[in-house]
């Protein structure tokens, strides 16, 4: 930003826009300038070491298919300050080490080889359920509330979904719309769009 340079502020679709204009007060304006924040900037503005489990946001992959999908969610998790919860299935914890592109420990739950028997259990203990779904019941991804406690995530299997008898352990579904020809996203994609409206970034 240019010493001195004023800055406006511009609601649009009921985003804040803050642009900064060239030339001297508001005299006269040439355009907006955006300015690319460097690699140094982002240093100073991230963490410098990787936090502690939060133990607040956690997202349960629980019927993994594809290793890279876990890389994806580990590094979404870093971004929003969650864990991974994730069975100790003899693939995994190789596919998780590969994934981790930060160079850093990742906050990971193993849950065991029940899934069902692990959610039981978090719940019972107050944990609040939230499943990725396609549902008559389901709510709109926009319309979930930010975690105010600690809350699950639970993404399904890729191609068959939640299974029935863990729809039943869930508190709500969340529905994420689509207006194309696909039937759901994939578990990455999904699971980090739900994590971001959970931890209240969007």
């Amino acid at each position: 930003m240019a010493c001195g340079a004023p800055r406006s502020t511009v609601t649009y679709e009921q985003h804040d826009i803050f642009l900064v204009w060239s030339g001297a007060a508001f005299g006269a304006v040439s355009g907006a300038q955006i300015r690319i924040r460097t690699s140094e900037d982002l240093a100073r503005q991230r963490r410098r070491r990787s936090h502690r489990c939060w133990d607040h946001i956690i997202a349960a992959p629980l019927w993994p298919m594809h290793g890279v999908n876990l890389g994806t969610l580990l590094r979404t998790c870093d971004a929003v300050g969650a864990c991974l919860a994730v069975p100790r299935l003899p693939w995994v914890p190789e596919a998780l080490a590969r994934g981790n592109t930060l160079r850093r420990p990742a906050c990971v739950h193993w849950t065991g080889r029940d899934p069902c028997r692990w959610l039981e259990e978090q719940r019972s203990a107050g944990s609040y359920i939230v499943g990725v779904e396609l549902a008559d019941e389901a709510i709109r991804l926009a319309d979930l509330p930010a975690a105010r406690q600690r809350t699950i995530a639970v993404l399904g299997h890729e191609r068959t979904g939640i299974p029935a008898e863990a729809v039943d352990l869930l508190d709500v579904a969340v529905e994420i719309p689509m207006v194309g020809s696909g039937a759901s996203l994939n578990v990455a994609v999904a699971g980090s769009l739900v994590l971001y409206r959970l931890a209240g970034l969007i």
